[in-house]
């Protein structure tokens, strides 16, 4: 008997459902954040307003997008660039397994956005799997 495949529109809505409690979550503290901190990329240091200010990103310190304290001190505002470059270093340096100052083997990933997919699913989609 073969597995039973998942229905594409049930994905669909799941998937965009996750999007928008993402983008609900990410307001929140970045509203937050831009209220808390300067306008500033704390990386290049340069200055955001007005349309720009959509180039200012809020990067979390320690990986973790659920640690969200509401004095900010787990965040950082970066624009588009610093953030993207900040991201990539963090991967390389992860896949690369290289030796860090503090003894670990490299960044710890803790944000994952599919991690009860397979429950939202349903279990019909589920049972064919183990």
């Amino acid at each position: 008997m073969s597995p039973k495949k998942p229905d594409p529109d049930k994905i669909n809505q799941i998937v965009a459902e996750a999007r928008r409690e993402q983008e609900q979550r990410e307001k929140g503290y970045r509203e937050r954040a831009l209220r808390i901190y300067p306008h500033v990329c704390a990386r290049c240091g340069r200055e955001f307003s007005g349309k720009r200010l959509k180039e200012l990103t809020v990067h979390h310190k320690d990986g973790n997008h659920e640690n969200n304290p509401n004095d900010g001190s787990n965040w950082e505002l970066l624009c588009l660039y610093c953030h993207d470059n900040e991201h990539s270093r963090s991967l390389s340096s992860y896949e690369a397994g290289t030796q860090l100052t503090n003894g670990d083997q490299g960044p710890r990933l803790t944000h994952r956005p599919f991690e009860n997919l397979k429950a939202l699913l349903g279990n019909d989609e589920s049972k064919g799997e183990e």
